[in-house]
């Protein structure tokens, strides 16, 4: 991570430096963005969410690579479950169909009127 020049325009802070990522900062992000959230991410980088969110504003590099992370860890993920299921695993087939086909457990509907049986003695 460097710092590149002072602000010192726009009101901003004038000992405050810029951040720009560098190779390194931005592959390390793509790397961790499939399991970190953004907040956690700033922490990781010892900057604000703010700091993180000016830093893909002017560097668009990075939130391309932060959203290249996630899409191809979710896109190895939900092969992965596919796998699974088409091997037999029914806890995957399940789980899949639910998130993807939109199937849903239907709770049995239940009555709240009370059931009167009459038991009649033969003669």
């Amino acid at each position: 991570m460097t710092k590149k020049d002072n602000r010192g325009k726009g009101g901003g802070n004038p000992d405050k430096a810029l951040i720009v990522w560098g190779y390194d900062e931005i592959a390390e992000y793509r790397d961790l963005a499939s399991v970190l959230t953004k907040s956690q991410l700033a922490g990781y980088f010892g900057i604000t969410e703010k700091t993180l969110f000016n830093i893909e504003k002017r560097q668009p590099e990075v939130r391309e690579a932060y959203e290249y992370g996630r899409a191809t860890k979710i896109a190895t993920m939900g092969n992965n479950l596919v796998k699974l299921a088409l091997d037999g695993n029914v806890t995957a087939n399940i789980f899949y169909l639910k998130t993807q086909a939109g199937w849903k457990e239907e709770q049995a509907e239940v009555s709240a009127q009370p059931i009167s049986i009459n038991i009649i003695k033969p003669e």
